[in-house]
């Protein structure tokens, strides 16, 4: 497994080892996810920065993963799914914009420390509501097959997401249409970033 806290090349590893279907894979990047907030919680200065650019990273692939693949398929699936959906796209939102302000204020502030530590809460409880309400269900409608085709749908979606939060862009449209340049985007900016 590599390190959350490593930058690395042009694409995000998923980090990911086992878990055949869908479900076992994103649990074990919400995981991950729990263990790079407390990372960036453990560390100061430099290692912090490097560690809370690992967590967005993850967070940005991770959710536009979750945006294309599997809310599309909840909201087919589920007789609520376009209320568990909805609910979750805006809790995505949310933290995407919180993310995006985030990147403007020193990680060693107070008002970064405080910040950071209601996001964590707030995407800890998203990834919880998104385990019980989608994913279960989700596993429970689906046969292992289509389970394990949208696990290799989400690792194609996460290879060429955007690498940065993009608050307003959470649903497929707007990721067909925006997340190529968000991508390309992102990826130049990043580039750019380890250069400087």
């Amino acid at each position: 497994m590599n390190d959350v806290g490593q930058r690395s090349g042009d694409t995000v590893a998923t980090m990911i080892s086992d878990g055949t279907d869908v479900v076992a894979f994103l649990e074990e990047q919400h995981a991950q996810i729990k263990a790079a907030f407390q990372h960036v919680q453990a560390t100061t200065g430099a290692d912090r920065e490097t560690a809370f650019y690992a967590l967005r990273r993850l967070l940005a692939v991770h959710e536009t993963a979750e945006e294309e693949i599997v809310h599309p398929a909840a909201r087919q699936a589920l007789p609520d799914g376009d209320i568990v959906v909805d609910a979750r796209l805006r809790e995505e939102n949310l933290a995407k914009q919180a993310l995006s302000e985030l990147e403007d204020i020193d990680v060693d502030s107070a008002d970064f420390i405080s910040r950071f530590s209601q996001l964590e809460l707030d995407v800890l409880a998203h990834a919880e509501k998104e385990e019980k309400e989608e994913f279960e269900r989700l596993r429970s409608r689906f046969d292992p097959a289509r389970l394990e085709r949208m696990r290799e749908a989400v690792i194609i979606a996460e290879s060429i997401a955007p690498t940065r939060p993009h608050p307003g862009i959470e649903s497929q449209t707007a990721h067909v249409l925006m997340g190529p340049f968000a991508s390309m985007i992102d990826r130049a900016r990043d580039m750019f970033a380890r250069k400087g």
